[in-house]
């Protein structure tokens, strides 16, 4: 069951980061200064941890590997 939500989730990341509607489903407008992206970054930061949670790491783009 929880992986079901965690999917869902995921799911619902990508749906807003796609948004397929061109701004039309948007929780916070992007054009307010400083916090107009937040939204897209929460988004982000849930689609990256769903697919933590099924063990797709992304590549390091900063160069740290784990040893």
């Amino acid at each position: 069951m929880k992986n079901i939500v965690v999917l869902l989730l995921g799911v619902l990341g990508v749906f807003y980061l796609l948004n397929p509607g061109s701004g039309l489903f948007e929780l916070i407008p992007d054009n307010l200064p400083l916090v107009g992206n937040l939204d897209d970054a929460a988004a982000l930061v849930l689609l990256v941890m769903c697919l933590q949670h099924f063990d797709i790491q992304l590549p390091d783009i900063f160069g740290r590997r784990k040893k």
